[in-house]
C-alpha cells in the first residue's frame, strides 16, 4: 500500500505452514491438539499449586506464572489459525494483527523475564539458603513480576506504534502462519530502518542480558553444589535446576535462532518451523518437563486427582482412591 492510502488497508493474508488443500485437515487436528493438551497441562499446574499449601513458594510462584502466561502465548496465535484453516481463509484483519504482535511480544517476553526470575530464585536458594525467605520474601517476588509486565508492555506497545505508522500494499501476504513481527516488517513497502534498529536492540537486551543472569546464576549454583558433601543434596538440586535449564533450552534456543538468523540462511518454511518451537511446542512440554521431574508437583497433581475424582460418583470405593494414587505413584 502507498503511504497515501494506508488507512484504507484493512486486513493481511497469513499464507500459513502449507498450501496444499489435503494437508489442512491434518493440521487442524495436529495444533488442536497441541494447543488444548498445552492449556489443559499448564492449567494443571496452576490448579496444583493454588490448591496445594506446599507448593506456597517463590519457586512456584513463578511456575505458575509461567503455566499462565504459556497458555496466554499459545493462545495468541493457535486459535486464528485454527480458526482460518477451518473456514479456509487466510484473512487477518489490520488491528487484528497489531493486536497479535502486541500481546506475541508480550508474552515472549514475559517467558523470557520469568525462566530469568526462576534462576535467580533458585540460585539464592542453593548459594543463600539462610536468607532465602528474606531476599525472596512475596512482596519482592510480586515486585519482580510487576516490574516485568510493566517493561514488557511498553516495549510491546512501542513496537505497535511504531508498526502502525509502516506501508503496506493492499492484499500484502505474510509468509507465516501468524503476524510476527520481523516477517510483517519485511512485507512493508515504507522504510522501516527505524522498526529494526528498535527491534534488534530491544531484542538484544531483553534477550542477551536475561540468558546473561542465568548464566551466571547457573555458574554460582555449580560451583556451591561441587562443594556440597551430601549426594541426596546434589541430586535433589541438580534435579530441580535439570527441569528448568531443559525449558531454557528450549525457548533461548529456538527463540535466538529465529531472532538473530538472517533472511538468507533461513527460508520462510525453516523459519516457521523453528517459530513453532519456541511459539508452541516449548508452552506444551513445560508442563511436563516441570512435573515428571518434581516430586512436589506429581504428589500435588495427585492429590488434585484425587479431590476431583472424590467428587464424582464412580470413586465412592477407598480401593478406587487407593489405586489412583497408586497408579500416580508409578507414573
Amino acid at each position: 500500500m502507498k503511504a497515501e492510502n494506508h488507512t484504507r488497508v484493512l486486513e493481511f493474508l497469513i499464507m500459513g505452514l502449507s498450501e496444499n488443500p489435503e494437508l489442512q485437515p491434518i493440521l487442524f487436528g495436529l495444533f488442536l491438539f497441541m494447543y488444548l493438551v498445552t492449556v489443559l497441562g499448564n492449567l494443571l499446574i496452576i490448579l496444583a499449586v493454588s490448591f496445594d499449601s506446599h507448593l506456597h513458594t517463590p519457586m512456584y510462584f513463578f511456575l505458575s506464572n509461567l503455566s499462565f502466561i504459556d497458555i496466554c502465548f499459545i493462545s495468541t496465535t493457535i486459535p486464528k489459525m485454527l480458526v482460518n484453516i477451518y473456514i479456509q481463509k487466510k484473512n487477518i484483519p489490520y488491528i487484528e494483527c497489531l493486536t497479535q504482535v502486541y500481546f506475541f511480544n508480550s508474552f515472549a517476553g514475559m517467558d523470557n523475564f520469568l525462566l530469568t526470575l526462576m534462576a535467580y530464585d533458585r540460585f539464592v536458594a542453593i548459594c543463600h539458603p539462610l536468607n532465602y525467605t528474606v531476599i525472596m520474601n512475596p512482596q519482592i517476588c510480586s515486585l519482580l513480576l510487576l516490574m516485568s509486565w510493566i517493561i514488557m508492555f511498553w516495549i510491546s506497545l512501542i513496537h505497535v506504534l511504531l508498526l502502525n505508522g509502516a506501508s503496506f500494499s493492499i492484499g500484502t501476504e505474510i509468509p507465516h502462519f501468524f503476524c510476527e513481527l520481523t516477517q510483517v516488517l519485511k512485507v512493508a513497502t515504507s522504510d522501516t530502518h527505524i522498526n529494526n534498529v528498535f527491534m534488534y536492540v530491544i531484542t538484544s537486551l531483553i534477550g542477551v542480558i536475561p540468558m546473561t543472569g542465568i548464566l551466571l546464576s547457573y555458574s554460582q549454583i555449580v560451583s556451591n553444589l561441587l562443594r556440597m558433601s551430601p549426594i541426596v543434596n546434589k541430586y535433589k538440586a541438580f534435579s530441580i535446576c535439570g527441569s528448568h535449564l531443559c525449558a531454557v533450552s528450549l525457548f533461548y534456543g529456538t527463540g535466538f535462532g529465529v531472532y538473530f538468523s538472517s533472511s538468507v540462511t533461513l527460508s520462510s518454511q525453516r523459519r516457521m518451523v523453528a517459530s513453532l518451537m519456541y511459539t508452541i511446542i516449548s508452552p506444551m512440554l513445560n508442563p511436563f518437563i516441570y512435573s515428571l521431574r518434581n516430586k512436589d508437583v506429581k504428589g500435588a497433581l495427585g492429590d488434585l486427582f484425587i479431590r476431583v475424582a472424590s467428587y464424582t460418583s464412580w470413586i465412592v470405593d477407598p480401593r478406587a482412591k487407593w489405586m489412583v494414587q497408586t497408579v500416580w505413584k508409578i507414573l
